[in-house]
């Protein structure tokens, strides 16, 4: 069996495995550590030797040797309770235990649940998510973000610790709970989709492991909750914004904009699920931010050519966005579609409101997004000063390059 599809079978096995330690033994912590553990050593043992009989007995088994053997060294009582778990060698392709539970589809969920849990700082939920119910090693996700390893270690402990001192229980949340926490796992994966699509530091524009792992944690979780619309409309937005990954960027790894993009190289199959996806869902679901996010996307998508779509329909689509999620980064936006159909000068008037919101004064890309409209509007002066103001502040050097190029361009200069 190829590294690579051992790799994807231990993700899928992970937050089976952990449910399983979870549900028998509590202690989220130390059965978190126990089961990276255990899928290290199925990393490394089962390209060489082979998928054992059952590989997610063998996880589980393997785990709750590590978790007996630590218990063991901290608790002499925790050997006697568990000691039936320890008779099996660790690494054997061991049989179903009698007693196992079966798998559980609402321990995915539980895990993600618990890993967005309101003690936790949004980079804690992160870190979090990834390595608990995606299966990725610490080391995966600190290469992802661009940290040391030992700092992704920390903020993962730390993650854990709140949890534990939290007292939060390995359960679903209440009814009136839920749509808060649901709220928070949605979030999550969308940061995680977001800084794989355009990272937000780095030589690299894209991060695929981080936009296929995003996407297959909400494909897992729609096949859990079929019938919330905002879980179909975050992963129809995931998959109509992948689409595009191909064409964003040219032969030099430069970025390529929206409407630049040669489209031969979308993902059609991508798009068109996308659009199946959020048009099935907004016939019965209310609409909700994701859904209207992914309508936008797939106006874009359905356009044959850039000067083929349909802005008038963006419009009144960010219209409706921002009565059900007002938030600067939507007016952002709004003010491109706005200015596509008004003119670029109704745009920037749109824009002038964002200058004394703190949530996007200094950011890059109202810098850039002003950048863009100026220069739609003529005035080059002013369009090169707000691309190089845009420049300076991003941390992502596919974007800075891109933005210098701009300003270079406005100045009659040669881009370097």
């Amino acid at each position: 069996m190829t590294s690579r599809a051992v790799e994807d079978l231990l993700r899928e096995l992970a937050p089976q495995v952990l449910g399983v330690l979870v549900r028998r033994h509590g202690q989220f912590y130390a059965c978190e550590d126990a089961v990276q553990e255990a899928l290290l050593a199925a990393a490394v043992q089962w390209p060489e030797q082979g998928l054992p009989d059952h590989p997610r007995s063998w996880l589980v088994t393997v785990a709750t040797r590590r978790l007996t053997d630590e218990w063991r060294s901290e608790h002499a009582r925790r050997e006697r309770e568990v000691a039936v778990a320890v008779r099996q060698p660790a690494y054997a392709a061991v049989a179903p235990p009698a007693d196992e539970e079966p798998p559980s589809a609402d321990d995915t969920l539980r895990l993600l649940f618990l890993c967005c849990h309101p003690a936790l700082p949004v980079s804690g939920q992160v870190a979090l998510t990834l390595r608990a119910v995606g299966g990725l090693s610490t080391a995966e996700i600190a290469r992802a973000y661009l940290v040391p390893e030992a700092t992704m270690s920390q903020r993962i402990r730390r993650a854990k610790q709140r949890i534990e001192a939290a007292g939060a229980r390995f359960t679903l949340p209440s009814p009136a709970d839920r749509d808060e926490r649901l709220g928070a796992v949605l979030r999550v994966l969308y940061l995680i989709f977001n800084e794989g699509h355009t990272a937000s530091s780095g030589e690299a524009l894209h991060r695929v492991e981080l936009t296929g792992e995003a996407i297959r944690l909400t494909r897992e979780l729609r096949r859990l909750l079929p019938d919330d619309g905002e879980v179909a409309g975050l992963l129809a937005l995931m998959l109509l914004t992948d689409a595009h990954r191909a064409a964003r960027t040219g032969p030099d790894g430069e970025l390529v904009p929206l409407a630049e993009q040669d489209r031969s190289r979308w993902d059609r199959d991508a798009a068109a699920e996308g659009v199946a996806l959020v048009t099935e869902a907004l016939t019965w679901s209310a609409p909700g931010p994701y859904q209207v996010q992914a309508a936008i996307a797939a106006v874009h998508a359905e356009a044959p050519t850039a000067e083929d779509t349909d802005w008038r329909q963006i419009v009144a689509l960010y219209r409706v966005l921002e009565r059900v999620a007002p938030n600067p980064m939507v007016t952002l936006n709004q003010a491109v579609a706005v200015a596509m159909v008004d003119g670029p000068r109704a745009g920037l008037a749109l824009l002038a409101t964002l200058d004394a919101d703190g949530r996007t004064a200094g950011h890059h890309r109202l810098a850039a997004v002003r950048a863009h409209l100026l220069d739609m509007a003529g005035d080059r002066a002013e369009a090169r000063a707000a691309y190089l103001a845009a420049a300076r502040a991003t941390t992502s050097l596919p974007e800075r390059r891109y933005l210098e190029v701009r300003a270079a361009r406005l100045a009659g200069e040669r881009p370097r």
